[in-house]
Protein backbone atom coordinates (compact mmCIF):
# COMPACT_ATOMS: atom_id res chain seq x y z
CA UNK A 1 0.00 0.00 0.00
CA UNK A 2 1.28 3.35 -1.09
CA UNK A 3 2.27 5.77 1.64
CA UNK A 4 -0.18 9.38 1.65
CA UNK A 5 1.44 12.23 1.32
CA UNK A 6 -0.02 15.58 3.05
CA UNK A 7 -1.72 17.02 0.45
CA UNK A 8 -3.17 13.76 -1.33
CA UNK A 9 -4.44 13.15 2.36
CA UNK A 10 -6.04 16.53 2.78
CA UNK A 11 -7.21 16.38 -0.69
CA UNK A 12 -9.18 13.34 0.12
CA UNK A 13 -10.50 14.98 3.41
CA UNK A 14 -11.55 18.15 1.54
CA UNK A 15 -13.71 16.04 -0.80
CA UNK A 16 -15.15 14.00 2.14
CA UNK A 17 -16.58 16.89 3.75
CA UNK A 18 -17.68 18.47 0.45
CA UNK A 19 -19.71 15.16 -0.77
CA UNK A 20 -21.15 15.18 3.14
CA UNK A 21 -22.21 18.92 3.12
CA UNK A 22 -24.35 18.08 -0.45
CA UNK A 23 -26.58 15.75 1.37
CA UNK A 24 -26.66 13.55 -1.59
CA UNK A 25 -25.24 10.55 -0.38
CA UNK A 26 -27.34 7.27 1.00
CA UNK A 27 -26.79 6.68 4.67
CA UNK A 28 -24.09 3.68 3.82
CA UNK A 29 -22.47 5.67 1.27
CA UNK A 30 -22.40 8.55 4.01
CA UNK A 31 -20.91 6.16 6.22
CA UNK A 32 -18.23 5.18 3.83
CA UNK A 33 -17.12 9.15 2.95
CA UNK A 34 -17.14 9.66 6.53
CA UNK A 35 -15.01 6.75 7.05
CA UNK A 36 -12.96 7.79 4.81
CA UNK A 37 -12.34 11.24 6.10
CA UNK A 38 -11.31 9.94 9.59
CA UNK A 39 -8.66 7.87 7.90
CA UNK A 40 -7.52 11.40 5.48
CA UNK A 41 -7.53 13.37 8.76
CA UNK A 42 -5.23 10.82 11.05
CA UNK A 43 -2.96 10.90 7.72
CA UNK A 44 -2.76 14.79 8.05
CA UNK A 45 -2.29 14.56 12.14
CA UNK A 46 0.32 11.76 11.50
CA UNK A 47 2.60 13.85 8.93
CA UNK A 48 1.87 16.98 10.99
CA UNK A 49 2.88 15.75 14.01
CA UNK A 50 5.98 14.25 12.35
CA UNK A 51 6.82 17.66 10.47
CA UNK A 52 6.71 19.73 14.39
CA UNK A 53 8.84 16.88 15.97
CA UNK A 54 11.34 17.46 13.01
CA UNK A 55 11.68 21.06 13.48
CA UNK A 56 11.79 20.49 17.37
CA UNK A 57 14.78 18.45 17.41
CA UNK A 58 16.50 21.09 14.61
CA UNK A 59 15.63 23.69 17.06
CA UNK A 60 17.23 21.89 19.99
CA UNK A 61 20.57 23.45 21.21
CA UNK A 62 23.44 21.58 22.44
CA UNK A 63 22.40 21.97 25.99
CA UNK A 64 19.18 19.81 25.28
CA UNK A 65 17.03 22.86 25.83
CA UNK A 66 14.08 23.55 23.01
CA UNK A 67 14.90 27.52 21.41
CA UNK A 68 11.36 28.56 20.38
CA UNK A 69 11.64 31.34 17.48
CA UNK A 70 8.36 32.86 15.77
CA UNK A 71 7.44 31.58 13.06
CA UNK A 72 7.03 34.81 10.41
CA UNK A 73 5.71 34.42 6.39
CA UNK A 74 5.57 37.80 6.79
CA UNK A 75 8.48 39.56 4.50
CA UNK A 76 10.05 42.68 5.44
Amino acid sequence: MEKKTFESALAALEKAVANLEEGELTLEDSLLCFEEGVRSLSVCQKVLKEAENKVELLLKNQDGTLKTEPFDLEED
